[in-house]
């Protein structure tokens, strides 16, 4: 599904407008952006949660060479889960 089609079922469902739904979304996206950037953690009880997790630098290897690289430390972004989300994906 893209964001289009996201867009579009959302409207569906919430029996609004898809401008309402495309304003509604991308507040949605625009907020947890701004929440995980500050390091905040974004819950949603029974989706499941947003959370930046810190990677530490390690050695790698280049594939075509064979060569040993660095790589550096960074930020991720991990999602978990929640119970009901999980309990419906595996009926």
């Amino acid at each position: 599904m893209n964001k289009a089609e996201l867009i579009e079922a959302i409207a569906a469902e919430a029996k609004i407008t898809k401008a309402d739904a495309k304003r509604a979304l991308d507040a949605f996206v625009t907020t947890t952006t701004k929440s995980l950037k500050k390091g905040d953690r974004v819950a949603l009880v029974g989706f499941g949660s947003f959370a930046v997790s810190k990677r530490a630098a390690r050695k790698g290897r280049n594939p075509q060479t064979g060569k040993e690289i660095k790589i550096a430390a960074k930020k991720v972004v991990k999602f978990k889960a929640g119970a009901e989300l999980s309990g419906v994906v595996n009926k």
